[in-house]
């Protein structure tokens, strides 16, 4: 019996669709989004706009005096949690070298690997998040006031507040990481919910940090489903939502104000004449897509934002090839969702995600494990810089716009300017990594170096 998708057969989709047949057979695609439309189209009718994204970057501002207090190491940014973009030239030549591509334009690194504390881009939304509900909880019972010094929430009256609540989070790893030791450092009773892609040392960290961790040998999607059914059996308990949350979304946003003072600081011009690329590794989408959204507020169409993911796992271009968003996995078309990036080892995309992108994103691609270790590899020879296998995702970026992407270089009448582009690979994690795993797959993306010559 054939098995079916949405009640058609997988063979009538992979006709109807053809990437299908590309997708489902592991390889290497490159997708350009035929309803990608210009910024004044997409936002006539969308709901969220570049004051909601200002609106989060003043709520974290309000906090900066709490988060120093009870982080040290963000002291000498005033406790503002934010990452070094680096240009790396060397990987560059490096990239151009390996894959026999001269590649235009400049490339810089946004590390949110090196976050401070949580050194992950989930960092971003998973503490906004959390923070808004506590502002929210402490308002309510009028412990808080808005023009308060809230460096007096690190006190015992105000964790003993907290202890009454809870929070719960489903997770693969890094976005638990985040949601779980921020609110412990505040007081919450946390649970992260982590599925069979979450790496040990990470699940040992969160217990380490009084985190409750629940283990499944599920994926993802089961993990964020049972972290639901808890939250609704306890009235008091807070579940943050990777697949729908717009708090996480916008937190993730406040990276593309910052960004764009960095790239000031820096003298790089982004306008029509010098386009701006933006690679961004893709798990459910919460990520990415605040960032890619915030990116789209501010420069509009002179920017040109692509989410990277796994051949093993391409949950996000799954659902919009197919237009299906969140009611298809990439199990229902024979895809295992095994991969080596296990930040972004999802089966099922976030629909909140898709549909607010789907104007706006002007495409996707999809990258091996093994150019995953080969790249993260060759990061460190050249740039010394230590990221886990999914951050390099987004490195993979240039070579597959450049090899595949002419199509849409071309229909966006960039032929003539790239050559003053500027490619930004987000590195959404890697510093917290022991140094024997980093030397495990750093052996490894050696021996596939080795072996391609």
């Amino acid at each position: 019996m054939k098995k079916l998708v949405m009640g058609k057969p997988i063979e009538q989709w992979k006709c109807e669709i053809n990437l299908l047949n590309k997708l489902v057979s592991l390889y290497e695609v490159f997708w350009k989004n035929p309803n990608y439309t210009s910024v004044e189209e997409a936002m006539s009718s969308c709901f969220l706009t570049i004051e909601d994204v200002k609106e989060a970057e003043a709520r974290l501002h309000r906090f900066r005096s709490y988060i120093q207090h009870v982080f040290p190491e963000t002291r000498g940014q005033n406790g503002m949690i934010e990452s070094p973009l680096v240009e790396i030239s060397r990987m560059k030549q490096a990239v151009e070298q390996f894959y026999g591509l001269d590649i235009p334009g400049r490339f810089l690194l946004k590390l949110d690997s090196h976050l401070p504390i949580f050194g992950s881009i989930k960092a971003r939304g998973g503490i906004y998040e959390v923070l808004k509900h506590a502002e929210e909880l402490a308002v309510k019972h009028r412990l808080l006031s808005l023009e308060d010094d809230y460096s007096k929430l690190d006190s015992e009256s105000f964790r003993k507040f907290f202890s009454q609540f809870s929070i719960a989070v489903g997770s693969t790893g890094n976005l638990g990481l985040s949601i779980g030791i921020i609110s412990a450092k505040l007081g919450f009773q946390v649970t992260v919910h982590m599925s069979q892609d979450a790496k040990q040392w990470k699940k040992d960290l969160l217990r380490k940090h009084g985190v409750t961790v629940v283990e499944y040998q599920e994926d993802y999607s089961k993990a964020v489903e049972e972290g639901r059914k808890q939250a609704l059996q306890d009235p008091t308990c807070y579940f943050i939502d990777d697949e729908n949350s717009r708090h996480l979304f916008l937190g993730y946003a406040v990276a593309a104000l910052r960004l764009q003072k960095q790239l000031e600081n820096m003298n790089i011009k982004i306008d029509e004449d010098h386009p701006l690329f933006v690679y961004l590794p893709c798990g459910v989408g919460g990520g990415p897509g605040g960032v890619a959204f915030g990116l789209k507020m501010i420069y509009e169409d002179n920017v040109h934002c692509f989410f990277a993911e796994p051949t093993h796992s391409p949950c996000m271009l799954l659902g919009l090839v197919t237009g299906l968003h969140d009611q298809v996995s990439v199990q229902d078309f024979g895809i295992d969702n095994k991969t080596i990036a296990d930040g972004l080892a999802v089966g099922r995309p976030s629909r909140f995600v898709g549909k607010l992108m789907e104007p706006l994103l002007s495409g996707s691609y999809t990258v091996s494990d093994e150019q995953l270790y080969r790249l993260l590899s060759m990061m460190i020879d050249e740039e010394n810089i230590h990221l886990e296998p999914s951050a390099l995702a987004g490195v993979y970026g240039p070579v597959s716009l450049i090899r595949k992407g002419q199509d849409y270089i071309h229909q966006q009448k960039l032929k003539d300017k790239i050559k003053n582009a500027t490619h930004i690979m987000w590195a959404t994690g890697g510093s917290m990594v022991p140094r024997d795993i980093i030397r495990q797959d750093y052996k490894k993306g050696k021996e596939l170096l080795i072996n391609w010559q």
